[in-house]
């Protein structure tokens, strides 16, 4: 039997097979463009087909955007939490990827561990996709690249700024520059910088990738700022958190230090006031909304991908 084709991190895939995924998913978007949403893909490509969604933690944008593509393309969705399953109550991840690569054709798991995730990966004989770790958000971060290049230019040609918490959203930011070039500024505290492994894995593929405090140093030159919440789901130290990230609030000020009509980006939910600013977040070089919609042509395309449709 073939191994499945997972979707587990960017640094898995080289750059053609991503623009490939890039590129399937705008020519869905565009063959969709004035047609109703519900409207299922012409040939339905996964019709007959069954992803299971796991959700060890809360999602809004994963779990619709997930359940909408899967429908489109003619699919089915099975939604579980871990109240829903064995997981809670010790039954190992292993045995659980076993059974249910028995029952679906693709798992999808929101994990509260990165280790969950790989662990599932390991044991399931069915594609298994990483809809956000404590460590990486790769999904994210294509539709974040497929905005990006809808609106300015290929990645390889943009400057990208990340400011505050360095992991998890910036590590993908760094997985996708490593592989599709372009060059990425990262502006956050030493404290919540980017681990010492995936800085030397960026330097090891020869990446621009930069890691600075300042913020005001980071977002200069830059084509387009992104951010993230301050204190995401796994994360226990809020309150030393904000504390550190204060300064590096994405505002009007900071965002003037960039290249004119610079582009604002973020993968949401965010909390108003904190990381980002009223007039940032609704104001007219914000591309948040288009990042959210094209989760769901992204992930359609890392299905197929994943399924060989």
């Amino acid at each position: 039997m073939a191994a499945p084709k997972h979707f587990l991190d960017i640094s898995d895939f080289d750059a053609a097979t991503l623009n490939g995924i890039l590129s399937r998913a705008r020519a869905m978007k565009d063959a969709r463009r004035g047609l109703p949403k519900g409207l299922l893909e012409k040939d339905e490509p996964l019709k007959g087909r069954m992803l299971a969604l796991i959700f060890e933690r809360p999602s809004t944008r994963t779990r619709v955007s997930f359940e909408v593509g899967m429908r489109q393309l003619g699919g089915q969705t099975l939604v579980l939490t871990a109240a829903d399953m064995q997981l809670g109550r010790g039954e190992t991840i292993a045995d659980t990827a076993r059974v249910l690569s028995r029952y679906v054709d693709a798992i999808m798991i929101r994990a509260a561990r990165h280790s969950n995730l790989t662990e599932l990966a390991a044991a399931a004989t069915v594609p298994v996709i990483n809809g956000l770790t404590n460590l990486s958000h790769p999904c994210q971060v294509m539709a974040d690249v497929m905005t990006l290049e809808e609106h300015v230019a290929p990645l390889k040609d943009l400057t990208v700024s990340w400011v505050g918490d360095g992991y998890t959203v910036a590590a993908s930011w760094i997985h996708a520059v490593g592989r599709l070039g372009g060059k990425l500024r990262i502006g956050a505290p030493e404290q919540l910088a980017p681990a010492p492994e995936l800085m030397a894995w960026a330097r090891a593929q020869g990446a621009d990738v930069s890691l600075m405090q300042s913020p005001e140093e980071a977002v200069d030159g830059s084509h387009c700022v992104i951010t993230d919440a301050w204190v995401s789901m796994h994360d226990t130290d809020g309150e030393s958190r904000h504390n550190l990230l204060k300064p590096y609030q994405v505002n009007e000020r900071l965002m003037a230090l960039a290249r004119p009509n610079a582009k604002f980006m973020h993968c949401l939910p965010a909390h108003r006031g904190e990381e980002v600013t009223d007039e940032v977040m609704d104001g007219p070089n914000s591309l948040i909304l288009d990042e959210a919609e094209n989760r769901l042509h992204i992930q359609k395309s890392i299905l197929l991908h994943c399924l060989g449709a």
